[in-house]
């Protein structure tokens, strides 16, 4: 017999779980407490399932009838009606993700901001918050959750980009509240909770798989081809800047791969003797015709590897190997010109590399750090 309202309001609870039932499978359940919940019982795929409709009185019989009635309609499609719910649930949420509205944000702010400026952002946002709290719903992301992710990016030395990406998130959740999508912006619940900046380091990568990112992103460079060739060898070679930019090719041997760097241009003022790999020599095959040649004025003045991009006469730029770094989207405190030693040293002697070996051909003084 169906049900009726008037039975649905006289059902007293007898302090354990009733279920009046209706037609079709639609049945009013009543907890131990007093609690009415629509369900529907059916099968899809051989198993029996269970669909909620909604609380009592909230919904009343003849809108739980109709919810059932639009259930059985999908499942009369082949649709099972628990999971296109669960799908629907998801697309809501995707819709109203971190990841989803930090891309409308930014892809709404972005013309307003300088090219760089922008890609340095999304890249921010990509690389160390989108893996963790792209998928959560914004609005049910809380201080401690988002503290989690600042300090991993701290974690890795990176205090300065940890600071910006915070500001980054506040920002889309600010944007989030303008638009309705969220209650409140929980980075200003983390004030003092991550250290000031600390002063000047030589930062560098030091996951082999951020490495492997950042000699692609050298790869794909279009800047300068000097200036590439540049970053392509420091890698390889993981001298200091100076020494490098100040290359010049009265120094190589390429038949013999290797490079002598005379003392009064070392740091220790001893000379060091760079091994260069297959590779090395490849990219410096590359890079002679173009600067190893004489300047007609000055025959006799110094060829030097990677010359200046005004003058011949002079070595490149110390700041060339920076700009084209921050153009890559790295920050000051990711990575810099003298980061490679560091970043070789490091993977080094994760690989087993033996110590002594490292520090000579980083020509290091005895017991000096990287």
């Amino acid at each position: 017999m169906p049900l009726t309202d008037t039975a649905i309001r006289c059902a007293k609870s007898s302090g354990k779980t009733q279920r009046l039932f209706d037609a079709g499978g639609l049945y009013l359940e009543v907890s131990p407490a007093g609690g009415r919940w629509w369900r529907w019982k059916y099968r899809f795929g051989g198993k029996e399932k269970r669909l909620s409709l909604g609380v009592y009185p909230d919904v009343s019989l003849k809108a739980a009838r109709e919810r059932r009635d639009a259930a059985r309609q999908q499942l009369s499609a082949g649709i099972d009606p628990s999971e296109a719910r669960q799908a629907a649930k998801l697309a809501q949420a995707g819709a109203e993700s971190f990841e989803a509205i930090a891309r409308e944000w930014h892809a709404k702010f972005a013309l307003t901001w300088g090219v760089r400026h922008a890609y340095r952002i999304l890249r921010r946002l990509e690389r160390d918050v989108f893996p963790w709290l792209g998928m959560r719903p914004i609005s049910e992301i809380k201080a401690p959750e988002l503290l989690a992710v600042l300090r991993r990016i701290e974690g890795r030395g990176a205090q300065e980009t940890a600071h910006r990406a915070k500001q980054n998130c506040g920002q889309v959740f600010r944007y989030a509240v303008a638009t309705g999508r969220a209650e409140r912006d929980p980075t200003g619940d983390l004030k003092g909770a991550l250290p000031a900046p600390s002063g000047r380091h030589h930062a560098s990568i030091h996951d082999p798989k951020r490495v492997g990112e950042l000699l692609r992103a050298i790869d794909a460079y279009e800047g300068y081809f000097v200036t590439k060739t540049a970053l392509r060898l420091a890698p390889l070679v993981f001298v200091r800047p100076g020494e490098l930019r100040r290359a010049q090719w009265k120094e190589l041997d390429l038949e013999k791969a290797e490079w002598r760097i005379p003392a009064e241009r070392m740091k220790m003022r001893v000379q060091h003797v760079v091994p260069l790999a297959r590779q090395a020599v490849e990219i410096l095959r590359e890079l002679e015709p173009l600067t190893n040649r004489p300047i007609s004025s000055k025959p006799d003045a110094p060829r030097f590897v990677f010359p200046g991009a005004h003058s011949r006469e002079r070595p490149m730029s110390e700041n060339a190997v920076l700009v084209a770094l921050r153009r890559m989207g790295y920050t000051k405190e990711e990575m810099t010109g003298h980061g490679f030693r560091s970043m070789a040293s490091t993977l080094l002697h994760e690989q087993g590399w033996n110590h002594q070996v490292i520090e000579r051909q980083l020509a290091h003084a005895e017991r000096n750090a990287v």
